[in-house]
């Protein structure tokens, strides 16, 4: 999607193991700016029902959007990318898988993140671990920050890793990307190799997996840039 009309709706995604507080601070950034957001909670019980609750939110929309994904995230907008309200993708440390593949496949032949470490039910459901949560997920955050991250956690159905996509959204729409360098949760090659083949426009930065909590300065940047660059961007 290409349009000259000026982008004001941002549409945000959490990933795994969080819920749509984490975004309070891009959220203020945003709005001060006067964006209209707004923040998916999604149920994370499969791909299906994710995409489901984001393509709620996009239906509301009443002009071009701009669609962000944090981690798991951005497995969910590139499937529901392709709404037609959907005028470009962020991607905030974020999963980018194409038509066809696994999320579970983007890990293949990319270093182990021994910080990072899920624990599994009986379910099939997974929190990241109470001990290791700090170190793998936000290292950068606040004690209290951190705290409130991990006792907030919104487990995860584990089988959606293993859920192919039907779509990718980044393959028709233009795509921009903040990697955090410093991110435990996945290894840095495969996040920059996701972001290089879906063609986004990279920032790096310093930061944990919660960037968009520890750096909402600088993805709320982004995102500016995207609304910005997507106004008339044809691919």
């Amino acid at each position: 999607m290409s349009t000259d009309q000026e982008i004001k709706n941002v549409v945000l995604v959490h990933g795994a193991f969080a819920d749509g507080s984490g975004w309070r601070g891009v959220y203020d950034n945003l709005t001060a700016r006067g964006y209209q957001v707004t923040i998916v909670q999604n149920p994370l019980t499969s791909l299906e029902d994710d995409v489901a609750a984001t393509t709620r939110v996009l239906n509301q929309q009443d002009g071009p959007t701009i669609l962000v994904g944090h981690s798991w995230g951005g497995t969910v907008i590139t499937e529901a990318g392709v709404h037609p309200n959907v005028a470009g993708l962020v991607y905030v440390s974020a999963l980018a898988p194409d038509a066809g593949e696994t999320t579970a496949e983007q890990y293949a032949g990319f270093a182990a993140t021994p910080d990072f470490v899920i624990d599994v039910a009986d379910d099939g459901y997974g929190f990241l671990n109470h001990d290791k949560f700090k170190a793998g997920f936000a290292h950068d955050a606040t004690d209290a920050d951190a705290a409130f991250l991990r006792d907030t956690q919104i487990p995860i159905n584990m089988s959606v890793f293993d859920t192919p996509l039907k779509n990718a959204a980044w393959r028709d729409k233009p795509s921009w990307a903040v990697i955090a360098t410093e991110d435990k949760a996945f290894d840095q090659a495969m996040l920059q190799h996701m972001a290089t083949r879906s063609g986004a426009k990279i920032t790096n930065v310093s930061a944990s997996h919660a960037l968009f909590i520890t750096q909402a300065g600088v993805v709320s940047d982004t995102i500016d840039a995207a609304a910005k660059g997507a106004c008339n961007a044809g691919r």
